[in-house]
């Protein structure tokens, strides 16, 4: 067992913190809104900090999921950030969703002060991190990753070393590609279902153990049809994330063509007033 500290208790945060705590490992969280550390703590045990400082000082591990590359350095950089608590030895692993230039210089002073550094954001959404199954993708060096994965294993389903830094962040922005233009497909096909006069629900019972079927088909179909979107990743933070795919995309020369357009749909559903909904609301757009 190790002792680790965890910044950021938001909706992912907050339960993969709490695996940590059931698998017998000491933890001491970080939020920016001390009420949720203080809600955390009354249902985990464990401790709360006041700083990222506080919180990593003598850990061997700090675990962070924050929001995007501002709140990243935040809680990492400064006098009361992160490193500054870190001792020689100990390995931050972040797994937030964000830029692979932000991971490759936290990474690299991170270093320079002795410290490991592993980027391993997560794919599976508030329903994986509560019930522990979380796809991990991960970036860093090897001896960084070997160190870390026993203790990511807490909430994990899968996880993975994918190559150097950055490497992590790079795999998410392709599954985050690969999420987009399913769930668009998704939802023109739901949609031109409903004004075809079939049972989209029959339908997707068939199609879905076909070529057709993914995780999206098989888990949103019946709250698409039903017009709830109240179950999973918002579309603001979708947006973010694509925003870092089209923005890398730019830089490496890679065609987007799909992801562009879909994520000008999102913005659709914005201003429809779905920032909050969750990604399926694509569908909101073909009503």
């Amino acid at each position: 067992m190790a002792k680790l500290a965890f910044l950021g208790l938001g909706v992912m945060g907050f339960p993969m913190a709490g695996h940590l705590a059931a698998k017998g490992h000491q933890v001491t969280v970080y939020n920016r809104t001390a009420a949720k550390a203080e809600a955390w703590v009354a249902k985990h045990g464990g401790a709360m900090a006041t700083t990222p400082r506080a919180a990593a000082a003598g850990a061997d591990f700090v675990l962070a999921c924050v929001g995007n590359d501002d709140d990243l350095r935040a809680v990492c950089l400064g006098p009361d950030g992160a490193f500054a608590g870190m001792g020689a030895g100990a390995v931050f692993v972040d797994h937030t969703t964000v830029s692979a230039e932000v991971t490759r210089e936290l990474g690299q002073v991170a270093a320079g002060q002795g410290k490991g550094f592993v980027d391993a954001p997560v794919s599976g959404g508030q329903a994986g991190a509560e019930n522990g199954v979380l796809s991990i993708m991960c970036g860093g060096t090897e001896a960084d990753y070997a160190r870390a994965e026993p203790v990511m294993q807490a909430y994990a389903r899968i996880c993975k070393h994918l190559g150097g830094p950055g490497s992590g962040q790079l795999a998410k922005m392709m599954n985050q590609i690969c999420i987009a233009g399913l769930v668009q497909g998704l939802s023109e096909a739901l949609a031109f279902g409903e004004k075809a006069g079939m049972d989209g629900a029959a339908v997707v019972e068939v199609i879905s153990q076909g070529a057709a079927g993914s995780w999206q088909m098989v888990n949103r179909h019946k709250t698409m049809l039903e017009g709830k979107f109240d179950y999973g990743f918002a579309v603001d933070w979708m947006r973010k994330d694509l925003g870092i795919c089209l923005d890398t995309a730019n830089k490496i020369g890679a065609s987007l063509p799909v992801t562009a357009l879909v994520d000008q749909f999102y913005q659709d559903v914005q201003r429809m007033g779905g920032g909050r909904h969750d990604t399926s609301s694509l569908i909101r757009r073909l009503k």
